[in-house]
């Protein structure tokens, strides 16, 4: 405590003992006036010092505030004009009025009177942009800008080291992978211990050889899976690379007369090891999901990065999985009241046909089953069959709307979702939350979403169509179930439509599977029928071919005329025909559809994946066959950022 202040909390005290003194010296005087006398002597005495001690300690109360003021205004001076922190004041057009000594060091130029663009470029955009507070970049160092809006005032924090660090803790973050052998124990079944033996070796040797030059800790797990931990510096720099290791355990293992493909599941952007394993597997079903040959790489936030996807997907299915599939179905039928079974919005040849088939299987259980279809969305290309089958009046019958599929719904209820696996592609997304057992079949790639709490998932992508997949199932279910000539004429329609009259994704199982209903009745004429087309369409397709262009690389784009809608069919059948011309190894069409958005179909003959073009613009699909619906934008818009895509993918950014 200040001494003059010690001294003013003794003053206090001298003034109540004097009152004291007086009161009791009066006292005094009343019985003897001398001792009186002498008593108030002595506390004039006293007073007098008293007087003295206030005049001198306002002398020096006075002295230290004056000090003290000064000391407080010169600290402030030299706050300002010699601590590390830039300031700028401007004034309402953006002009500098004032800068502190250290920011006029750093900018080493007369700024006075100058925009605020003298000090960067972005700083005017981001005065109009953030908030508060936000970084930027003033020569090789980084600064935290914190804006006083109201005074027009900007402090600049140098947070070089700070970033510095960050970025290094960044780095240095772990990252788990999740390494398979795809078709390992089909492709070494039956294979000698010598070749089977070499073979391994092989790809072991590629995988030490990347691991080493990544700087990566790999470790075999099991005969045809590794785990790989890494950093996420490492993860940048296989980014940059698009994963070649993809392509090199391709090229080694075809050496040897053999196409053995790695998928690769990563999971990265958190700090705890058991979270980082299970975003690694997730995104390794993922892969696999979407075919194989390809890396997934899942975040915390759940964002995916996709790279790879070149090569179909291998046939790995065994007729001995189709069997178990199609029994496990048997058995949920039997255990539901009911099924209803539903496809994608706007049901194609493939949905309607996989329907049909999947309720066949119900009646065969004797188990009513339903099939939900929307009236008013439904594709042109299906308008003969919807006809035919009109005509079919035990068929029909099965056909029921959204909101009667609703009414019919119990607790014991069983759904069957085909042809697609995503909740946003559904017929009718409500269904899904009023059940609580949901099958789901298809044979599209694997994407992001994806329908949760399924109790069977039977996704087989390197499949040509759904109605494929059904078609096997039909053949294994033990009641043996007989089609009519309708019947399994629409499961062939999917079939056909799918695999461009077997031109695409055919394996020998889809000819089985087309052997079957051939033997079931289905009529190959009455397929023709179904799918022919009106002279007026096929000229609208002949425009849209008529309109396209070389973009780059062998990629043809078409785009639609303004004003002028399309359905969907007709815009895919345009890019099918486009992949048809030479030197043109991807196609897509863009064009208006009746809602309004801007559809963009595309295809390709296996070396470029548009199901990773597509899936950058909100779509999906497979390998050779992707599209995607656009909203809020026109045409040309939709064109443009298809050609940043394009771009995007040959420069090596396969992420989604």
């Amino acid at each position: 405590m200040p001494n003059f202040l010690l001294k003013r909390w003794h003053g206090y005290h001298v003034i109540a003992l004097l009152s004291i003194a007086i009161l009791f010296t009066g006292i005094l005087t009343y019985y003897q006036w001398q001792l009186g006398l002498i008593g108030f002597l002595s506390i004039g005495l006293v007073f007098v010092f008293v007087i003295r001690a206030k005049t001198q300690f306002e002398k020096e109360f006075t002295n230290y505030v004056s000090t003290l003021s000064y000391r407080v205004n010169k600290a402030g001076e030299e706050a300002v004009t010699k601590l590390p922190i830039g300031m700028i004041l401007y004034n309402e057009e953006r002009s500098i009025q004032w800068i502190n000594p250290y920011m006029s060091a750093l900018l080493a130029n007369e700024t006075l009177g100058e925009q605020l663009s003298v000090v960067s470029d972005k700083l005017p955009d981001l005065l109009e942009t953030e908030q508060g507070e936000f970084l930027i970049t003033l020569g090789e160092r980084k600064y935290r800008v914190v804006h006083e809006s109201n005074e027009r005032l900007l402090y600049f924090f140098n947070v070089t080291e700070e970033q510095e660090i960050k970025a290094l803790f960044e780095r240095d973050k772990t990252v788990i992978g999740l390494v398979y052998l795809d078709n390992y124990d089909e492709v070494t079944q039956g294979m000698d211990d010598q070749l089977r033996s070499k073979l391994l070796t092989h790809v072991t040797d590629v995988l030490n050889s990347w691991s080493k030059q990544h700087d990566i800790l790999l470790r075999r797990i099991s005969s045809d899976r590794f785990i790989a931990i890494f950093n996420e510096d490492a993860l940048y720099h296989l980014e940059q690379n698009r994963f070649t290791l993809l392509d090199e355990v391709r090229e080694v293992t075809g050496q040897e007369k053999v196409s053995l493909t790695l998928s690769i599941g990563i999971g990265s952007g958190h700090s705890s090891l058991r979270e980082l394993g299970a975003l690694a597997q997730s995104s390794l079903d993922l892969a696999l999901g979407r075919g194989g040959d390809q890396v997934a790489i899942k975040q915390k936030n759940g964002k995916v990065r996709f790279y790879g996807g070149k090569s179909n997907a291998m046939e790995k299915r065994t007729r001995v999985r189709a069997r178990v599939i199609s029994h496990a179905i048997r058995d949920f039928i039997k255990e539901s009241d009911k099924v209803i079974v539903m496809g994608h919005k706007n049901p194609d040849m493939d949905s309607i046909g996989a329907a049909i088939g999947m309720l066949k299987i119900a009646q065969v259980n004797n188990k009513d089953a339903f099939i939900v279809l929307d009236p008013d969305n439904v594709n042109l290309s299906v308008h003969k069959l919807l006809e035919a089958i009109q005509d079919h009046d035990d068929l029909w019958a099965n056909f029921i709307t959204p909101e009667e599929a609703r009414e019919e719904m119990t607790e014991d209820t069983l759904l069957v979702v085909v042809d697609t696996h995503k909740p946003s592609l559904c017929i009718d997304t409500k269904l899904l939350d009023r059940v609580e057992r949901i099958i789901v079949i298809d044979h599209h790639r694997r994407g992001e979403e994806f329908i949760e709490d399924a109790v069977l998932v039977y996704m087989e992508p390197y499949a040509s169509s759904t109605a494929e997949l059904i078609t096997e199932l039909l053949e294994y279910q033990p009641n043996h179930p007989n089609l009519d000539v309708l019947e399994s004429t629409a499961l062939l329609s999917g079939i056909i439509v799918d695999t461009k009259s077997f031109a695409i994704r055919t394996g020998s199982r889809t000819f089985d599977a087309a052997s079957y209903l051939k033997s079931q009745g289905a009529d190959t004429t009455l397929v023709q029928k179904l799918l022919k087309e009106d002279l007026e369409q096929y000229v609208k397709r002949a425009k849209l071919v008529e309109n396209s262009y070389i973009y780059s690389a062998g990629t043809a784009i078409s785009k639609g005329e303004e004003n002028q809608t399309y359905n969907q069919v007709l815009i895919a059948q345009a890019a099918d025909t486009l992949l048809t011309m030479n030197n043109v190894i991807a196609s897509f069409v863009i064009s208006e559809l009746d809602d309004g958005r801007i559809s963009i179909s595309a295809r390709s003959l296996g070396d470029v994946n548009v199901q990773v073009i597509m899936e950058k613009m909100n779509g999906g699909g497979h390998l050779t066959n992707a599209a995607t619906q656009l909203s809020d934008v026109d045409i040309d818009e939709a064109e443009d950022i298809l050609k940043e895509k394009i771009d995007g993918y040959f420069k090596g950014g396969q992420s989604s």
